[in-house]
């Protein structure tokens, strides 16, 4: 998605959500975003890999819990409440030496305190490389949130990741 399309959408506060955050580092970026789904990719390379050469789980799992918080706070009133990790567990599947890695995340319980997410990873083929469940709390919003985000070089709608 373009910065253009998240604008229409109600969704600008993406734009710079990201920027300056691990998710921002990995070089996620966000395909697709609205309540029944979250899709994003992320590139495999160095900096997201393991000393042997594969892709680190941890990098992966950082991917799943961000399509799946994107998606959560797309299920609340931003204005007032946020969605945040409280749990996620994520079985590998298969291991990545390079390339693009997409996930894709659908709710499977959308409270008012709780969520639940379900996130597929696949390869550039389809391939399963993990999948993973993650549970949101739903808590009010930081009252100094808004300070926190910072305009930089990069967004969650860019491609300008440290490679």
């Amino acid at each position: 998605m373009d910065e253009q399309q998240l604008n229409d959408a109600g969704l600008g506060w993406l734009v710079t959500a990201g920027v300056n955050t691990l998710a921002d580092y990995l070089g996620i970026r966000l395909l697709e975003a609205g309540p029944e789904c979250v899709r994003a990719e992320m590139p495999v390379v160095r900096h997201v890999m393991q000393p042997f050469g594969v892709l680190h789980g941890g990098a992966t799992v950082a991917l799943a819990e961000t399509v799946a918080s994107i998606g959560g706070c797309l299920n609340v009133n931003i204005e007032t409440h946020v969605a945040v990790g409280l749990e996620i567990n994520a079985n590998h599947l298969r291991p990545k030496t390079g390339g693009i890695i997409t996930a894709s995340a659908t709710p499977i319980h959308r409270g008012s305190r709780t969520q639940v997410w379900d996130i597929r990873i696949a390869d550039e083929a389809g391939l399963p490389v993990a999948i993973a469940r993650c549970t949101l709390a739903v808590i009010p919003k930081p009252a100094d949130s808004a300070e926190r985000h910072h305009v930089g070089e990069r967004s969650l709608i860019s491609d300008n990741s440290p490679v």
